[in-house]
Order: C-alpha cells, then structure tokens, then sequence
C-alpha cells in the first residue's frame, strides 16, 4: 500500500485562477450553433459547385 504523504497545497497540484474570466468576446450558444450550421451549408454549397472529380 502507498505511503500517505502530506505536501504543501502549492506543491500539492492545486491552482488558483480566477472562475469568473471576462471575455473580450461573449458568444451565446445560439451563435455557436448559427455558426456550425453555416459552416455545414458552405461546405456543402462548395461541394455541389464546385465538385472534385
């Protein structure tokens, strides 16, 4: 079985940050997906007019 050793919490893995990080740019899920789907419908659009041989 392991030895139990008690280390320093700054040695011990644990790191501080802050939670609450405020973004410069704040995207909504909804434009998350918006983005996804026009994606999807431009690479869609690419390969019907501009298909590979």
């Amino acid at each position: 079985m392991a030895n139990n050793i008690n280390v320093p919490s700054g040695f011990g893995g644990l790191v501080m940050f802050k939670e609450e990080y405020d973004s410069k740019v704040q995207l909504s899920p909804a434009h998350v997906v918006a983005g996804v789907i026009v994606t999807i419908l431009f690479v869609l659009a690419l390969k019907i007019f501009f298909p590979v041989a």
